[in-house]
């Protein structure tokens, strides 16, 4: 009988053994690694340059990856380019107008497509982007890569689990009323971007 029981609780601890809970990841990079990358590629000329400035955070669950949701924030004032003139445009209002509109967001609120290999996990993540105070659905695909225990190979006595996340994709800037129109032969419409990040699950 007492063999039988001890089976028993056994088996229902099992899962909770088993099945880890959904973990949440700080995107607020202590290192100050974490970046995104942006190139506008006009007639005339190209453009690329970088932001800095990320935050946000994301509940995965690695027994359930489609059930990921976050958001991410990129600081406006964060983006730069080479130019110092172009730079200080950048950030003026007729451009990002960094002061009005002080974040960059990306909510992401469900993925589709899910595929699930090793660590690695690829998807479309559907969400809003929001730039500029102009909201847009977005579907874009990412490659989420969990990291079990890896925390402290990144950063010196910090116990934990890492989520980095990685995607690229292309966005309008008349779609979020940056200059529709203006300027296209030396300033793209088309603004392809591409995100390099590492969030954090201490523990």
């Amino acid at each position: 009988m007492n063999s039988k029981l001890i089976g028993l609780l056994a088996l229902a601890c099992w899962p909770a053994a088993v099945f880890a809970a959904p973990e949440t990841f700080d995107f607020k990079d202590p290192k100050g690694v974490n970046n995104a990358v942006f190139k506008l590629d006009a007639p005339l000329e190209a453009v690329t340059g970088s932001a800095s400035g990320i935050s946000g955070s994301a509940t995965f669950d690695p027994e359930n990856p489609a059930a990921t949701q976050g958001k991410i924030v990129v600081t406006s004032a964060s983006l730069t380019v080479p130019n110092p003139m172009q730079n200080q445009h950048l950030h003026g209002p007729m451009w990002l107008d960094a002061a009005g509109f002080p974040d960059i967001t990306f909510a992401a609120k469900e993925l589709k497509n899910v595929k699930t290999e090793g660590e690695v996990t690829t998807a479309d993540a559907t969400g809003t982007f929001t730039l500029k105070g102009v909201s847009k659905e977005l579907t874009i695909p990412v490659r989420l890569t969990y990291l079990k225990d890896k925390l402290q190979a990144r950063v010196p006595n910090q116990k934990g689990d890492l989520l980095v996340i990685r995607a690229n994709f292309t966005i309008k800037r008349s779609d979020f009323n940056i200059m529709p129109g203006k300027m296209e032969e030396k300033v793209s419409d088309a603004i392809d971007l591409t995100l390099s990040i590492a969030g954090a699950a201490p523990r």
